[in-house]
């Protein structure tokens, strides 16, 4: 009798309970992001903070997010990554009791730093217990899948149930919302995930953590608040963490990582997807209220219903890749998206434009959705399970950096134009453009080393490093 090895592995009900605990955070997370956006106002009117502060309450929360993520995804590998998932939680817990009892700005404000850094703790320290606990392969790719979908899922029903919660509630539910969900967690995850192996000796690479760190933070808050002065000085420190890491003993982020294809170029295609389908939200957003003048609500239902619906592909781009591979799907992922971007460039005055970008929305998410499982598959793989934290800590980072500079980045590309449509279809542009310069970039980034030296076949090969190469092959 023969054993069928072809049979897809199937996933365990522990890990099913494990599956429960760490995505569900995700979500938790993702939900809440899109619910304090839509409550901005009602958020900034209840302590006090004029419209000219809103931006604020995004900004206070996404520079720790996005300049911590890499250094809390080292830190999980070196010190545990149940133990920094725990203290993430317990810090977004406390963080959201105090946004939501928030009385005067500075308390709100506060809430809103203490929430970004929770969040720079607690989401690469989740993916890489799924990395570590789920083995590379098939069965890697499905449950990435679904953090993919539940990660797309979480920013729609956000920004969908926002404004009725807020509306019925208080703009305090947006904080609250988080706490039972975060005791859930918290009594959970004790008893369903072990602690991660650490080394014997843990030596924390200080200039690459202050280097990397500031740096980040730098040229984030340069592109925000467009400031010069920041954006060099961010780029000086993230110079001198690369000779730092070139030189240190035990370095925070290896050289011979970060340059690792899959590394390098997932993570530049996660970018490109988060940075432009951020922007093009965005954008659609000021089309659709400002120029066919619907309303907030009516505005959450055309994003909302497409967004929805594109958690699907969430759920078979794992099987996409287990047939296809990574690379084949990221670039078909980044295509669909832009190519869904390009007819949004055309749209004019007249309400008649929906029968263009409701469908455009529905195959772009598609593509969008289907494009950041590929990423995360691409810069997790191939790498040691102690490595696990700095890659998606990596991962992580391109998120948040990404979602962080987008919509400055194209507003300021839509605000060359005196006329509010004739910009937004400059950004698209551009949008669309940097997109299939990135398929291409990606495509041939991404190639397999066979595929890498066969241009270099047809050079001749001194015989002392022919004679060295066939003995090495022996």
């Amino acid at each position: 009798m023969t054993t069928d090895t072809t049979a897809p592995p199937r996933i365990s009900g522990r890990q099913r309970l494990i599956l429960f605990v760490l995505l569900g955070a995700g979500f938790m997370l993702a939900v809440d992001f899109s619910i304090l956006n839509v409550a901005l106002p009602w958020v900034g009117a209840g302590v006090g903070l004029g419209p000219t502060g809103l931006p604020w309450i995004t900004s206070a929360y996404a520079l720790p997010a996005a300049g911590l993520t890499l250094l809390f995804g080292r830190l999980a590998d070196l010190f545990g990554r149940r133990r920094l998932f725990l203290s993430g939680v317990v810090l977004l817990t406390g963080a959201s009791l105090l946004g939501g009892f928030a009385s005067n700005p500075e308390m709100l404000l506060t809430a809103r730093v203490l929430q970004g850094l929770a969040t720079a703790m607690a989401t690469p320290a989740a993916l890489s217990l799924l990395t570590s606990t789920f083995v590379e392969g098939a069965m890697r790719d499905r449950v990435l899948g679904l953090n993919g979908a539940l990660l797309s899922g979480g920013f729609t029903v956000g920004a969908l149930v926002g404004g009725t919660l807020v509306s019925l509630l208080s703009w305090r539910a947006a904080f609250f919302i988080n706490v039972p969900v975060a005791v859930v967690i918290l009594l959970l995850t004790p008893y369903l995930i072990s602690e991660s192996s650490v080394p014997d000796r843990v030596k924390l690479d200080l200039p690459g953590a202050v280097t990397v760190t500031g740096g980040l933070l730098a040229v984030i808050y340069a592109v925000v608040e467009r400031n010069i002065p920041a954006a060099v000085v961010g780029v000086l420190l993230l110079a001198a963490f690369w000779v730092v890491e070139l030189r240190s003993s035990a370095p925070l982020a290896p050289v011979r990582i970060l340059k690792r294809p899959t590394v390098k170029w997932g993570n530049y295609a996660g970018l490109v997807v988060f940075t432009m389908e951020t922007a093009m939200i965005f954008l659609m957003t000021l089309y659709l209220q400002r120029v066919l003048g619907f309303s907030p609500l009516i505005t959450g239902l055309i994003f909302g219903v497409p967004g929805l619906a594109a958690v699907g592909a969430g759920v078979i781009a794992g099987r996409f890749i287990g047939r296809f591979g990574s690379r084949e799907v990221l670039a078909a992922g980044l295509s669909v998206q832009a190519l869904a971007t390009l007819p949004l460039v055309f749209l004019g005055t007249g309400r008649v434009a929906l029968a263009v970008l409701i469908p455009a929305l529905f195959v772009g998410f598609f593509g969008h959705v289907t494009a950041i499982v590929a990423y995360t598959v691409t810069g997790t793989s191939g790498l040691a399970n102690e490595e696990q934290g700095l890659a998606t800590g990596l991962t992580s980072m391109t998120q948040q950096v990404a979602i962080t500079v987008g919509i400055p980045i194209l507003s300021s590309v839509a605000a060359t134009q005196s006329v509010e449509l004739t910009g937004i279809h400059l950004a698209l542009s551009v949008n669309v453009a940097v997109t299939l310069v990135s398929v291409v970039l990606v495509w041939f980034g991404l190639r397999p080393r066979g595929e890498r030296s066969t241009a270099a076949a047809a050079v001749p090969v001194p015989r002392e490093a022919e004679e060295e190469l066939a003995g090495s092959l022996d």
